[in-house]
């Protein structure tokens, strides 16, 4: 696949086929993202995957767990049962639907990917810097090969559990979880803002005449309002 390509189509994907990923693949995937940039080529992300030994069985039931409340509160706190999303022909009401079918079938998810990093000194805002590149890694190689996948941070509510039932050491932070497997619906172009309203130029708020949205680009207004001109 053209990487341009995979980096215009590459979706979230939340629900996945009753498929195990072949370890050649999965171990493609993790490889691929290991390529990823760091902050003196420092490399301190670990990736600790949970299929189905019995640590990870148990962390798949305390991610459960957690992911559930934590939309649980979400779903409150932004009103997804409320206005259009009362109505189930709306798009509110569409990610809603998807959202509860992501956190209701977490312990089915075919590959479960911890995204940790070693701290090395005191905790510091830019230290995610070193291990994200990775996590986008891993999700385009992961679509390259044809499966799919989606980063939370859902795991933080649980995480001193998580640290608990696989012995992460008290040096290591979990960064990201990512959910792997094949897609049960399909990868297709994303939907983003208008590029005039996210690339500046010069001046902020000045569009960049240099970047345009090519024919048939499918917008959406989600997300923070456009900045001020």
């Amino acid at each position: 696949m053209d990487l341009l390509e995979a980096m215009a189509t590459t979706r979230a994907i939340r629900r996945y086929r009753p498929e195990p990923i072949p370890d050649a693949d999965l171990g493609a995937i993790l490889w691929h993202a290991t390529r990823a940039p760091s902050g003196s080529n420092r490399q301190p992300f670990r990736f600790l995957v949970l299929r189905d030994g019995p640590a990870a069985q148990e962390a798949r039931a305390i991610l459960g767990e957690g992911f559930r409340a934590a939309w649980g509160s979400k779903a409150r706190a932004d009103g997804y049962g409320e206005g259009s999303g009362s109505r189930p022909d709306t798009p509110k009401a569409r990610m809603a639907a998807t959202m509860q079918h992501f956190v209701d079938h977490v312990e089915e998810v075919p590959a479960i990917v911890l995204a940790c990093y070693g701290r090395h000194r005191a905790a510091d805002p830019s230290e995610g810097a070193s291990v994200y590149p990775a996590c986008q890694n891993l999700l385009l190689a992961a679509r390259g090969l044809g499966y799919g996948g989606v980063m939370t941070m859902w795991h933080a509510p649980v995480e001193d559990d998580l640290r608990r039932v696989l012995t992460l050491p008290d040096d290591v932070v979990v960064a990201a979880t990512l959910c792997l497997g094949r897609p049960a619906g399909h990868h297709g172009p994303v939907r983003r803002r208008p590029v005039d309203e996210l690339v500046f130029d010069d001046r902020w708020g000045e569009p960049a005449p240099y970047v345009e949205d090519p024919p048939g680009t499918r917008f959406t207004s989600a997300g923070p309002p456009p900045a001020r001109r």
